[in-house]
């Protein structure tokens, strides 16, 4: 069932056993596994169904720090949210993620492969993914022609990634929430308050507001904040009438460990022999491929975070602009017309023409995707600017730091190293990599993957976390966080799939509470 909220009475109450705020790839999941329960569903989304710029420009803020995004242009807020220009990559964390790392600072998840995996299964057909299949080897095998590049696996081996279409969730999932009988999609429905019972100890009702000037209530046994990594620290933080520091935020943890996956141009491949490294390509009808990713083993040994390298033909990375300089309107819409017009010369887009098939390449440009340090630095705040529903702006400041030059450097010397002892060719390392004194990573060498990450970490410990293992505000009864903000690290690879496999599990998870209230 579907209601704009901006056709309401002014000061309507909605009532209903759960509350999703957001519909993006996180709340989406979570409402899907409850259809046709006998339970009612309120799924909040502040725009429509289509771009409103009114809409839009709440997201807009301030950056310091690390050159990034602009904050209006780096999500989509409208029904199906940042899945509207999502890429489609997907693939696992590694079991060293979840670890304790005695030389990552702040790492370590209260929760373990065993309790994610067996969401794995049922996240493929909510992305359009194909098999269940993670090992390279399976892929091997069910293709021949596919050859990995003969390197020793204890040191960089082949970690796959597979291809959503991809779904963009607004597109897909409309008529299924539209005409779902017990899930009651309100849009134009923007948060902007949160109100708790006398000891904070339970939430009461939300109230959300629209640009046409109705402001309404919903009350529920239930919420959960399903919003991107941004917003949802930005709404806890904002909601401190009661909690002066901010919902959840007593250990001034909420919008702390802001994290992205640092994509680096870190160095060249120079064949011996010319190769397509089918393996590896990444273009128009693949749906699965792999990248070159660093072992546990080197990982420990030489106290390093965790990253890939993906390969492209080199005349296609020699002198490219990052992304982060291409998308650099305001608009996402124009931002997103000159990222095409940036990758494309011509009519077959760049996807199309990364790898063709009737070539091959002797030279190929490297790309690390790395983990950051999580840093307490890198964080979301309030502004004192307002927007126009009168709520405090998010202002964000993105920070590296010296480890993750580090990171990168060793990444690239580990498979020069095993590059040269194979006899394919050799790795031509960046300069920056070569001067041990500076720390730094030159800016324009680094962009992002829109990979906003942290901010409502995960933690058994309040002190260290803002939402236990099961996704629940520390001291809050009935208000739960969705989505990556929970991610106490990042891992090396692209959010989402761990995004919707952690929905699923907190939507069991409710399932079972709510059966006991």
């Amino acid at each position: 069932m579907h209601i704009d909220a901006r056709q309401m009475d002014d000061h309507s109450v909605i009532e209903g056993d759960i509350c999703i705020v957001g519909t993006g790839a996180a709340g989406i999941s979570i409402a899907l596994q409850w259809m046709n329960t006998p339970y009612k569903v309120i799924l909040l989304e502040g725009g429509g169904f289509e771009y409103d710029d009114k809409v839009q420009e709440l997201y807009n803020g301030k950056l310091t720090g690390q050159p990034y995004f602009p904050m209006k242009a780096s999500r989509l807020h409208y029904f199906g949210g940042s899945t509207g220009h999502w890429g489609g990559m997907c693939s696992t964390f590694d079991a060293l993620d979840f670890e304790k790392r005695d030389w990552v600072a702040n790492s370590g998840w209260p929760i373990k492969p065993k309790d994610i995996e067996p969401f794995y299964p049922r996240a493929h057909p909510i992305l359009d993914l194909g098999p269940c299949e993670w090992d390279v080897k399976y892929w091997l095998q069910k293709n021949p022609a596919l050859k990995s590049l003969p390197l020793d696996e204890n040191v960089i081996w082949n970690k796959m990634w597979q291809f959503s279409p991809p779904t963009r969730f607004g597109t897909k999932y409309k008529d299924t929430m539209v005409g779902a009988t017990n899930v009651h999609l309100y849009t134009y429905a923007n948060v902007v308050d949160i109100v708790a019972n006398e000891n904070v100890g339970e939430i009461k009702e939300v109230v959300v507001k629209n640009y046409a000037g109705k402001q309404h209530t919903v009350k529920a046994k239930y919420f959960v904040m399903a919003c991107c990594s941004i917003q949802n620290s930005r709404i806890l933080l904002a909601c401190n009438k009661q909690a002066p520091k901010g919902l959840g935020n007593d250990n001034d943890i909420v919008g702390r460990y802001f994290m992205e996956h640092p994509h680096i141009e870190s160095g060249e491949l120079w064949l011996t022999n010319s190769d397509t490294l089918d393996l590896y390509k990444m273009g128009k009808g693949i749906t699965e491929r792999a990248e070159l990713a660093v072992s546990a083993k080197k990982q420990i040994e030489l106290k390093i975070m965790n990253g890939t390298i993906s390969l492209t033909p080199l005349e296609f990375t020699k002198n490219r602009m990052s992304n982060i300089k291409m998308w650099s309107a305001d608009d996402p819409r124009t931002s997103l017309d000159s990222f095409n017009k940036r990758n494309s010369t011509d009519k077959r887009g760049f996807f199309e023409r990364h790898f063709m098939a009737s070539r091959i390449y002797k030279t190929y440009g490297l790309t690390t995707r790395m983990e950051q340090v999580p840093n307490p630095d890198s964080r979301v705040q309030l502004s004192e600017e307002k927007d126009s529903l009168g709520m405090p702006r998010a202002n964000l400041n993105w920070e590296m730091s010296p480890p993750d030059k580090v990171t990168v450097t060793k990444i690239t010397e580990l498979f020069a190293q095993q590059i040269g002892i194979s006899g394919i060719g050799r790795v031509r390392i960046p300069d920056f990599m070569l001067d041990e004194k500076d720390t730094s990573v030159p800016s324009s060498l680094v962009s992002g993957g829109w990979h906003h990450m942290g901010t409502t970490r995960m933690s058994d410990d309040p002190k260290q976390g803002v939402v236990d293992a099961n996704c629940k505000v520390h001291g809050i009864n009935n208000l739960y966080v969705a989505g990556a903000s929970c991610f106490p690290t990042g891992g090396a690879v692209n959010p989402t799939f761990m995004v919707v496999a952690l929905s699923l599990r907190l939507a069991d998870h409710l399932k079972d509470r709510i059966k006991t209230t």
